[in-house]
C-alpha cells in the first residue's frame, strides 16, 4: 500500500494529556546514558531524586503522536521508519513533575521521489492546562522506500551548517550495550531497537539505537561543556544521517560562538558522522 499523502495531511489529531514525575525524569536520563559515571555530580543530579533536575531534551518524549505511523489507512510501514531530525525549543526549563497538554499536528510530508524516501515532518506544543507554552518539538521521520507518492514538497529546508574550523571541544561519551532496551521505557517501543530479527529484515546488522536517544547523548555532550547548567539551554536541534548501535562511544565535536553552540557527532571507530547540523542556543544570563 502506497503512502496516502492526502489522508495524512487531513489528519487532525486530538490533544494528548501528559503527566510525568521524578521517576520518568530519571528513566529518561538513564536512557540517554547519564549516570555512566555514578559519582559525577553533574550527571548524578539527573538520575538521583535528591536535588533532581530534568534533562532538557526529555521534552522530546512527552506527548508523542504515534497513530500517524500505525494507522493502516496512512500506508506507512513502521519497519521502514528511522529518525531524520529533531528540534526541542524550551520556553522555560522543564519541571521534575507536571501535567501538560500536547497539541500535535502533521506539518508536511516530503516526497524524495520513486524508490527513495518520504520524510514525515511533525510538530507539537507542550502547554500547561491553562494554555501557557512550555516547549515546542519538531521532529522528522524518514520512511524508507515510501517516496514517489506525488507529494507537493520535494526538498527539506536548508539545515544549520557547522563550522569547518577545528572544534573548540571534543567530548567522548560511551553507551552501554543495552541502552536501546532502556530507552524503550520512555515510550518508543519500535521493535527495530530490540528485536535482532526485525533489525536484519530491514537491513541492519543488529538493533540500532533510537535517534532521539542519540540526540540526547549529543545534548549531554553540549551540557557537559556548560558545567551541566540545564536551565541555560533554550533550544537544540540536529539531523540524523547514520545509525548508532548500543555500545558505541559517541564523539561529539563542539564549536561555541556566544550563545550559539554548533555540534556534530560520530561513532568512535567509524569515520562518517552519525548526527550532523547540530545547533544549541543558550539563554541570556
Amino acid at each position: 500500500m502506497a503512502l496516502n499523502y492526502e489522508r495524512i495531511m487531513a489528519y487532525r489529531p486530538a490533544d494528548i494529556a501528559v503527566q510525568y514525575g521524578p521517576r520518568d525524569c530519571i528513566i529518561y536520563a538513564l536512557g540517554i546514558g547519564l549516570g555512566m559515571d555514578p559519582v559525577d555530580p553533574g550527571q548524578l543530579k539527573f538520575v538521583y531524586e535528591k536535588n533532581l533536575v530534568t534533562f532538557p531534551t526529555m521534552a522530546a518524549v512527552l506527548g508523542r503522536l504515534t497513530t500517524v505511523y500505525n494507522d493502516p489507512d496512512f500506508g506507512i510501514d513502521q519497519g521502514m521508519l528511522v529518525a531524520a531530525a529533531l528540534k526541542v525549543a524550551l520556553r522555560r526549563p522543564l519541571a521534575t513533575e507536571a501535567k501538560l497538554v500536547s497539541r500535535p499536528r502533521v506539518r508536511e510530508v516530503i516526497d524524495k521521489g520513486p524508490g527513495s524516501a518520504a520524510i514525515i515532518e511533525m510538530t507539537r506544543e507542550l502547554r500547561t492546562p491553562d494554555g501557557e507554552l512550555v516547549a515546542t518539538i519538531d521532529n522528522s521521520t524518514l520512511a524508507r522506500k515510501h517516496g514517489g507518492f506525488g507529494g507537493k514538497v520535494t526538498a527539506v529546508a536548508e539545515p544549520h551548517a557547522v563550522p569547518a574550523a577545528k572544534p573548540d571541544a571534543v567530548c567522548d561519551l560511551p553507551t552501554p550495550p543495552n541502552l536501546a532496551l532502556l530507552y524503550r521505557l520512555t515510550g518508543d517501543m519500535n521493535p527495530l531497537h530490540a528485536d535482532p530479527e526485525r533489525a536484519k529484515s530491514v537491513g541492519f546488522e543488529r538493533p540500532i539505537l533510537h535517534g532521539a536517544a542519540t540526540f540526547g547523548i549529543a545534548a549531554h555532550a553540549v551540557l557537559r561543556q556548560m558545567d551541566y547548567r540545564a536551565d541555560q539551554l533554550a533550544s537544540v536541534e540536529a539531523r540524523f544521517v547514520r545509525p548508532v548501535f548500543p555500545g558505541d562511544t559517541l564523539r561529539t565535536e563542539i564549536w561555541r560562538e556566544g550563545n550559539r553552540i554548533s555540534f556534530q557527532s560520530r561513532a568512535v571507530g567509524r569515520d562518517d558522522p552519525v548526527l550532523t547540523n547540530g545547533l544549541a542556543t543558550l539563554r541570556d544570563e
